[in-house]
């Protein structure tokens, strides 16, 4: 297949890209620069120049492939509202340029948290919830299928880690604690966060590009929920730090995320795909140390 790929020299661009490339298909990926493009083309993929808030060039870009993996995003804390509105405007317009065709549209996602359970495939984010806004744009693209567009969703975990992430959630805990020489988390640390190693969630996300049938949801999840104090500790023992709760505030916008239960299954997305997981769980790869330099 040719796929159309936005985010594709991202986080997880970068692992799905050449996922695709070894399994055979194609990749035209959306570059907004000249360090992007470059980047798609060493690895062996064509590239397109635009923005995500072109949907012209995306729609244009859609029409020429077999198939869209929409995983860009803007990631703007400070206008978190505005960065919805651009990734719906997208997936409009991607599933706009593909409706009729009954090729795969796959769009990205978070997974919600359900108090007091783990949450499943079958669930929706609470309204007013950081996910919450993610979660309608993705009813957004499923609402394709009833137009001739074979859509899923992946939803991701609160960390989706690996070597070279310099940008994820994890990545920025560790950068709160260098700066403060603590490692914290909130509470009595028994918060959990849902996990994915980048390799493994960008099979899932060729899994589903290939064989997901329409209104699939999805979720990319190794480890079910590992305590956030866990995660303070690991990051404590690298840096030769101490560990220590830390009121919420002292996170800015990953407070909240630090104090709220949310640990998701993937055991649906498993037996209806087959996907299973085989790179290192969030500590694990922590404890390799490819995140502190070692």
């Amino acid at each position: 297949m040719r796929v159309f790929v936005t985010g594709a020299s991202g986080w997880v661009g970068s692992a799905v890209v050449p996922e695709l490339l070894a399994a055979g298909h194609q990749v035209l990926g959306l570059a907004r620069s000249d360090a992007s493009e470059a980047a798609l083309r060493a690895a062996g993929a064509e590239a397109v120049r635009g923005e995500l808030g072109d949907p012209d060039t995306l729609a244009a870009a859609a029409k020429g492939c077999d198939g869209v993996i929409h995983l860009a995003f803007i990631h703007d804390f400070s206008d978190f509202q505005g960065a919805i509105d651009a990734d719906r405007t997208a997936i409009q317009a991607l599933g706009g340029a593909l409706q009729g065709s009954g090729k795969p549209l796959v769009v990205t996602s978070g997974t919600p948290a359900v108090p007091g359970r783990v949450a499943t495939e079958l669930d929706s984010a609470a309204p007013d919830t950081p996910a919450a806004g993610r979660d309608a744009n993705a009813r957004v693209a499923l609402d394709f299928a009833a137009r001739g567009v074979r859509p899923s969703v992946v939803r991701l975990p609160r960390s989706v880690h690996g070597a070279g992430d310099e940008h994820g959630f994890v990545a920025r805990l560790i950068g709160l604690a260098r700066e403060r020489g603590t490692s914290g988390y909130v509470g009595d640390g028994g918060s959990r966060w849902p996990a994915v190693h980048v390799k493994d969630a960008a099979v899932l996300f060729r899994l589903a590009l290939e064989k997901a049938t329409a209104g699939s949801v999805l979720q990319a999840v190794g480890d079910e929920g590992v305590p956030t104090g866990d995660i303070a500790a690991a990051i404590g023992r690298h840096l030769n730090v101490p560990t220590a709760a830390l009121p919420p505030e002292d996170f800015g916008f990953l407070g909240p995320l630090l104090a709220t239960d949310q640990p998701a299954s993937a055991t649906l997305t498993r037996q209806t795909l087959g996907w299973a997981p085989v790179r290192p769980g969030l500590i694990a790869d922590l404890d390799e140390g490819h995140y502190f330099g070692t």
